[in-house]
Formats: structure tokens, C-alpha cells, sequence
């Protein structure tokens, strides 16, 4: 069919939708080009990509009359290097190969390298994707932690895509070759989402879905996920909910307007609310409901810190990056049985344990929510009454997983939180996690520096040395302060620790 220069007719398969439950979306697209154009120009793979037409046909026009049919189409798997082919160009009149035969052909192809219904079991199969300005080293250490953010999310990771650019594509983020590779990729390997390791503005992600008819999310939005998922404490479920609230807020969108209706009763002018301006209006009360609700949990929170105030006990508060072993050291301290688990954010609500010095001395270990680069703003207001257990700590215990190759920069990410959060004055000990699984040589490096003290947490006889030194830092703490800070936090459920 010869539409005109340029113009393009987009023909429906009906009797190939769903006859194979591919992955293609059944549509062909056929335009035409004067002169001797030859081939599908570049955006005309970008559209047959991220629109996963069955075929996208080029007709050239030479002199008024037909010239030859070029038609390019997706591949299961890529051939030298590209995720598409080009058929041999062809008159209209002389075509011998059947359309449908051919579609029907990679319907089967696509069906047998990934089957559709592995990806409607449930689980997420998801592309990670990282676009930077900066040094690569530096997205390859925030990939890795995204890849574990995806696992503790339940997400099955099939690819990780890493593009530097000088300047972030407004619309996009990346760019426009690097968007079609992706959609490429997706349609071989059968992923449903999308999971950038940038915040993302809601034109972006609304751009971005658009041209991949791909779920897409960010890292923010992945990490209120994992709390939303993990939170098992009345205050942590309010203080999530808050949280993913005013994170939803600014990407509410509307694409019409006739969704407007009269709101105002008899008489009304105008339009009335949109739908968009109801949903933000009942969000905004949602968020002032669950204010106040936590407003009354941290005061219920500080009348249990002025219960134990009185009883002059010492506080001793955990913190450090997400899995750095916390909750792991908490237990083998103080002999309990809290969760834990080697995934990030694995436990939420804090958790207080009273621990006996060798001293006969009696102190409060708390643990905390761990921090990790990047921690959306939202979450830390969200956890600010939580954290407000924190200030009422004599000393805090750095807890350093020194088994991780960045370690040293989770140090520093740790330790700007806790100046952002005004808790450098307390006095901080360091302790150095999982150092067995240091090689020797090593070991004794971090013994000799003196950054901290060493242990592994799953290990009971290596924590003498911290004991007697948290002891002696306890005591000096006393000999300054004095008893008037003391006490602290309980498991964020409403059981005090005994």
C-alpha cells in the first residue's frame, strides 16, 4: 500500500495476535521513501524496537512508481552483533516469502529462548541500568549494591547496563541507542521491569516507559519497597507509609481532563476538581493522619526514655551500613535471637537487649535501621523519631563489615549521616566485622592500624577484646557526661527490654 513520502500505516496481524503468546506485538508498520533511499534508516529500528512491531517495511519510490520493498525484523538472538535483520529488498509484485509464515516463524523462536509465563510467575525479572557523569569505578561499586538491593527484594537480575555520559539525557537519562539496546535485550531475555539506579523525575519515567512498555523504577522507590516489605512494628509501618506517600506525591500525573467533575454541590462554576486534585488532596490528609500518629507514638517513645533514664543504665547504640552484621553482633552479645539475615535492610525496628560487662557492669545494646549511600530524604524524615533514639546513646558501635572491598567508603557514608543527623559529639568505637574472612596478611594490617577493633560477630570468643574496650569507653563517657544521658530504645513493638 503506497501511503506517501514519508507517511506511515501501521497494519494489524489480528490473526496473529496471541496465536504463538510471543513476544512481539502483532502490528506492522509500512511507510514509504521518495528516491533511492535504501533501507530502514535508524529511527525506524528504534520504532521497531521499542514498539516490538512483528516488521518494519521501507518502500521506495522512484519516478511515481514502486521501487523496492525493504523490510527489517527483530532476531531471538543477536547475529553479528545486532538484535535485528534485513531482508534481501524486493519488488512488491515479486515478493515470494509469506509474511504470516515468517512472523509465526520468530513467534516460535522468541517463545522457545524465553518463555512467556516465566515471567508471570510472580518474581520480577528486571534489567538494572546506571547512567553517570562520573567515574566508572563508581558506578560499577553502586551497581553492585543495587544488584543486592534487587536481591533483597526478591528481584532476579538478567543484565546490568552501565552507560557514562557528559550530560544526563533529560528525557531518557541515557541515550537513545543505548534506550533500543535495552528494549532489545529485554525482549530476548523476557524482563518486565526496568530498575535504574538514579532517582528519576515522573517525565522520566513516564518517557522511559513509554517508548519500553516497561515497568520502571528506581532506587528510591526499590528501597521504600525492601522497608515496606520488612517493617513489622505499628510505628515502622507508619513511618513507611509516610514515606512512600510523599514520595508518590510529586509523581501523580494525569493525562486528561475529563476526568474533571463537579465537586462544589449546586451551583458550582467551572470544571471542579480533577481526579488528580482529589487524589492529591486525600494523599496530603493521609499524610497529616499518620503525623500525628507518630506524632503520639515518639511521645509514648519518650515517656519509656524517661523510665529508663532513671534507672542510670548506659546505652549503647549499634549502627553502620545495612549488613554489616548489626543485628548478627547484637545477638551473639546479648545471647538473643533477633532476626537476621545477609540481605540489605534485612531488620527495621529497633531492638534493645540489656548486656552484663565482665565488670559487673550492666549497659543497653540497641540496633538500629542501617544506612546506605544515597538514603532518600523522605525515609531518613520518616525515621526521624526512630532515630531520635540515637541521641539518647552514651557511645555508639560503628559496626564495619571490612569484608567488603568498598568498605572504606561505606565508612564515609556512614559517618556524613551521622554528622547530617547531629550525632558526631557521641563517642563512636569502631568495630571491624567479618575480619576472618581477611586473608592473614591483611588481618594484621587492620589489626595494626588501629581504625577500630576486630572481630567476627558470629564468633563469641573474638569478642572479648570489644567488651573490655566498650567497657572502657563506657566508663569514661560516665566519668564526663554523667548519669544524666542514659537509656534508651526498645524493639519499636512495645516490649521494653528487661
Amino acid at each position: 500500500m503506497i501511503v506517501g513520502d514519508y507517511d506511515r500505516i501501521t497494519i494489524p496481524a489480528l490473526a496473529h495476535v496471541g496465536a504463538s503468546g510471543g513476544r512481539l506485538r502483532g502490528l506492522r508498520c509500512v511507510h514509504t521513501v521518495l528516491g533511492g533511499a535504501a533501507g530502514a534508516s535508524e529511527e525506524d529500528i528504534m520504532d521497531l524496537a521499542c514498539l516490538r512491531l512483528d516488521l518494519m517495511a521501507v518502500l521506495t519510490i522512484k519516478d511515481g512508481l514502486p521501487e523496492l520493498l525493504h523490510a527489517v525484523h527483530l532476531m531471538p538472538r543477536p547475529v553479528d552483533g545486532r538484535d535485528w535483520t534485513a531482508l534481501p529488498p524486493v519488488h512488491p509484485a515479486n515478493q515470494s516469502q509469506s509474511c504470516i509464515a515468517l512472523i509465526d516463524a520468530l513467534e516460535e523462536e522468541f517463545v522457545r529462548e524465553r518463555p512467556v509465563r516465566e515471567v508471570d510467575r510472580g518474581k520480577d525479572r528486571a534489567i538494572l541500568v546506571s547512567v553517570t557523569t562520573g567515574s566508572r569505578d563508581e558506578a560499577e561499586e553502586s551497581m553492585t549494591e543495587l544488584v543486592e538491593l534487587a536481591r533483597s527484594a526478591g528481584v532476579e537480575v538478567l543484565a546490568r547496563v552501565i552507560q557514562r555520559r557528559k550530560h544526563i539525557h533529560p528525557r531518557f537519562i541515557l541515550g537513545r541507542g543505548k534506550l533500543v539496546e535495552i528494549v532489545l535485550m529485554s525482549l530476548r531475555l523476557g524482563a518486565n521491569l526496568l530498575l535504574f539506579d538514579q532517582e528519576l523525575s515522573p517525565s522520566q519515567i513516564r518517557s522511559v516507559t513509554d517508548h519500553t512498555d516497561l515497568r520502571v523504577i528506581d532506587r528510591t522507590q526499590l528501597i521504600l519497597d525492601i522497608f515496606a516489605s520488612r517493617a513489622r512494628s505499628r510505628e515502622g509501618k507508619l513511618q513507611i507509609e509516610m514515606a512512600q506517600l510523599k514520595y508518590m506525591l510529586p509523581k501523580l500525573t494525569t493525562r486528561d481532563d475529563a476526568l474533571s467533575r463537579l465537586t462544589g454541590g449546586i451551583g458550582a462554576r467551572g470544571p471542579g476538581e480533577t481526579r488528580l486534585e482529589i487524589d492529591k488532596r486525600r494523599i496530603n490528609d493521609r499524610i497529616t493522619r499518620l503525623g500525628k500518629e507518630l506524632k503520639a507514638v515518639g511521645e509514648q517513645r519518650y515517656h519509656r526514655r524517661n523510665r529508663r533514664r532513671k534507672r542510670d543504665v548506659p546505652v549503647i547504640s549499634l549502627v553502620g551500613y545495612t549488613n554489616a552484621g548489626k543485628s548478627t553482633l547484637l545477638n551473639t552479645l546479648t545471647k538473643s535471637e533477633t532476626h537476621a539475615e545477609d540481605l540489605l535492610f534485612a531488620t527495621l525496628d529497633p531492638t534493645s537487649r540489656r548486656l552484663r560487662f565482665p565488670e559487673d557492669m550492666e549497659v543497653i545494646v540497641t540496633d538500629t535501621v542501617g544506612f546506605i549511600r544515597h538514603l532518600p530524604a523522605d525515609l531518613l524524615k520518616a525515621f526521624e523519631s526512630t532515630l531520635e533514639e540515637l541521641f539518647e546513646a552514651d557511645v555508639l558501635l560503628h559496626v564495619i563489615d571490612v569484608s567488603n572491598p568498598a568498605w572504606r567508603q561505606q565508612v564515609a557514608v556512614v559517618e556524613g549521616l551521622l554528622v547530617e543527623l547531629g550525632l558526631a559529639d557521641i563517642p563512636c568505637l569502631k568495630v571491624l566485622n567479618k575480619i576472618d574472612r581477611l586473608p592473614p596478611e591483611e588481618q594484621v594490617q587492620v589489626a595494626l592500624s588501629g581504625e577500630g577493633v576486630g572481630i567476627c560477630a558470629l564468633d563469641e570468643k573474638t569478642l572479648e577484646p570489644l567488651l573490655v574496650r566498650a567497657q572502657q569507653v563506657v566508663r569514661g563517657t560516665m566519668g564526663v557526661a554523667g548519669p544524666e544521658r542514659m537509656e534508651q530504645n526498645d524493639n519499636g513493638s512495645g516490649h521494653e527490654a528487661q
